[in-house]
């Protein structure tokens, strides 16, 4: 007697709380091309709701222009927007902006040949709602775990920001110098003026990133590119 063969199982749908490892969530999500952002964080996938102007939008155009701005100054680095980054088999994730420095020049994450990140990018950028969320949570035991050198979350309805610096395997806060300045200790010249990004005032952000971009310590490391 011929069986017939059973129907082929269609590949179920991404869920929020669903328990996976990277392999099999990359597979469920690319069968799910209506889908925007979906990550996988300490190997449950988290879905992203609809994203707020006030909230989330316009703190993350102000945090690229000021990256974009740096980036556009410096020598063999990559900016991006929302990429997805392998960081091990747990945990898959969008941040809103990652820059790192390109492999070719010492960098310790690779573009992989689907074209995506693998490893760890130097600096790591998200915009969160408060203290609660979880990027100040999982995600941050992700980043820290896995090398980003630097993390930065900008807490909207707190009204602040935190930057973190990766040293002997744990995440400190960086200090803000006495005109409340915070500068990166992984990418020199990149200097941040807490205050004015916080009301908003980008003509200010851009000027003390001026400042940073002219000082001795980012031609040193332009120069060494």
């Amino acid at each position: 007697m011929v069986k017939t063969p059973s129907p082929r199982l269609a590949i179920p749908p991404l869920e929020n709380g669903d328990r996976l490892n990277r392999y099999e969530f990359e597979r469920r999500y690319n069968m799910m091309s209506h889908l925007k952002k979906a990550e996988l964080i300490e190997g449950i996938v988290y879905m992203a709701a609809a994203l707020r102007f006030e909230s989330h939008g316009e703190p993350h155009s102000r945090m690229m222009t000021w990256l974009g701005v740096y980036q556009a100054s410096t020598p063999d680095l990559a900016l991006g927007v929302e990429p997805t980054v392998r960081l091990d088999l747990d945990n898959e994730l969008q941040p809103d902006a990652v820059l790192l420095i390109r492999e070719q020049a010492g960098g310790q994450a690779r573009i992989s040949d689907d074209d995506y990140i693998e490893g760890a990018p130097e600096l790591v950028v998200e915009i969160a709602a408060s203290s609660v969320a979880i990027d100040l949570h999982a995600k941050k035991q992700a980043y820290r775990r896995n090398g980003v050198q630097e993390y930065i979350v900008w807490r909207v309805l707190d009204q602040e920001i935190d930057w973190f610096y990766l040293e002997e395997g744990e995440y400190l806060n960086l200090e803000p110098d006495s005109d409340g300045v915070l500068q990166s200790r992984v990418f020199p010249g990149l200097w941040l003026a807490i205050a004015d990004l916080l009301s908003g005032n980008m003509q200010r952000v851009l000027e003390n990133l001026q400042q940073g971009l002219q000082s001795t310590e980012h031609q040193k490391f332009v120069a060494k590119s």
